[in-house]
């Protein structure tokens, strides 16, 4: 029979073992330690069959930054089921567990990045943010349309780096909802790391600031002559330009690569040769689940005055089935009615529009949502609209 319970800490390098079965990943010796934080800081779910664990979910207590506001949120990793245990219902009992611990914490939100997206649509996850991967060409100088903000920029030691970035980031998770909230032992041991598994050969992390912005990289030099960049944050046109124009003139490199970008990033705008700056993925990136559906929506900020009546479904979490009269505007509340419904969705479909970067009349023109009312579809998107498209800046 197998136990779902709470993993012991000393069972962290167990973990990491079964993410490396999992993952087809091998780690040595000395990863561990650098592999292991994360399920060292987390709630840990384990499924055990006998006195071995066969599945495995870990959830990190964080805070994600929704439009007008600061969440809690479980940021689910670290989940896996070795493939002699696969189709058994592990999956499915960690996550009701995980939902119920997140209940139980009163946390409204859970997030994941998916490694298989279809999975998770069932357990309420929906897409809600999207990335983009740009690389520039800066073998000849890169011309920007937007003149740079020419305040000057300096190198930070990396030790010192997050009680100077922290702030401009925290700034930035209010103006584009999406991101995480970073503690000092974050930006060390993710954002700041020495070696960066996803770039072997590159340079230890390089940090340039603004005191407006910033951006963190490494380059490769030999043949590659490459400048990846992990990170950055510009509060204006003006000062993202004079990142990138840094970036661009870094001497002995001839290309940026930015893996993960906002999906409404300036630089293809900004460049004057559209040419020079190439699209090269499109990607998704969080996805989210409301486990507190009216929590969530009234925590949230609106950018119009509106009300309707959701009706939502939710199999794996009773509390948020059934039809609820949201009003939105400066003062939002979110009850429950028997009103007949404006709009019939599904919990994931909630959460893949929560953010604002998902539009609501796609999903009724796909026919994953239902509308009931014309043009309700419209006036939610309207009540959901950010000024910024939502991004997240951290893989976990």
């Amino acid at each position: 029979m197998i136990e779902i319970k709470e993993v012991p800490e000393g069972d962290a390098d167990r973990m990491v073992d079964l993410a490396g079965m999992v993952f087809h990943q091998r780690f040595e010796e000395d990863d561990y330690e650098r592999e292991s934080w994360p399920v060292r800081r987390a709630e840990r779910i384990g499924a055990y069959d006998g006195g071995a664990l066969v599945g495995q979910l870990a959830s990190l207590p964080m805070r994600l930054a929704v439009p007008g506001a600061l969440l809690d949120c479980s940021a689910v990793t670290f989940v896996g089921v070795l493939p002699t245990h696969r189709r058994r219902g592990v999956l499915t009992s960690m996550i009701d567990r995980m939902h119920a611990d997140a209940v139980a914490a009163r946390r409204p939100l859970a997030a994941l990045w998916a490694s298989e997206g279809v999975i998770y649509g069932r357990y309420g996850f929906g897409l809600a943010t999207r990335a983009i991967s740009l690389e520039v060409d800066t073998s000849r100088p890169l011309d920007l349309r937007t003149t740079p903000d020419p305040a000057p920029l300096r190198l930070l030691d990396p030790a010192s780096a997050p009680e100077i970035l922290d702030p401009i980031y925290t700034r930035a998770l209010a103006a584009r909802p999406g991101g995480l909230v970073r503690d000092p032992e974050w930006w060390s041991r993710s954002v700041l790391v020495e070696v960066d598994r996803e770039a072997p050969g590159y340079t230890g992390p390089r940090a340039v600031v603004h005191p407006a912005g910033y951006a963190v990289y490494r380059t490769h030099g030999g043949g590659d002559r490459t400048v990846r960049v992990t990170d950055l944050i510009a509060e204006t046109p003006q000062v993202e330009a004079a990142l990138w124009r840094y970036l661009a003139s870094i001497d002995l490199t001839s290309r940026i690569h930015a893996p993960g970008r906002p999906v409404d990033d300036l630089l293809p705008h900004m460049a004057a040769d559209p040419d020079q700056v190439a699209v090269k993925g499109d990607y998704g990136t969080l996805w989210l689940r409301l486990v507190d559906v009216p929590g969530a929506l009234r925590a949230r900020s609106w950018a119009a005055d509106d009300a309707f009546v959701l009706e939502v479904q939710d199999a794996r979490i009773p509390a948020n089935e059934g039809r609820w009269r949201l009003k939105t505007g400066s003062a939002p509340s979110c009850d429950r009615t028997a009103d007949a419904p404006d709009l019939t969705l599904s919990a994931a479909d909630l959460a893949a529009v929560y953010l604002g970067g998902v539009r609501p009349t796609t999903l009724v023109r796909v026919g994953a949502v239902t509308e009931h009312t014309p043009s309700a579809a419209a006036r939610l998107e309207a009540a959901l609209a950010v000024p910024l498209a939502p991004f997240i800046h951290d893989d976990f």
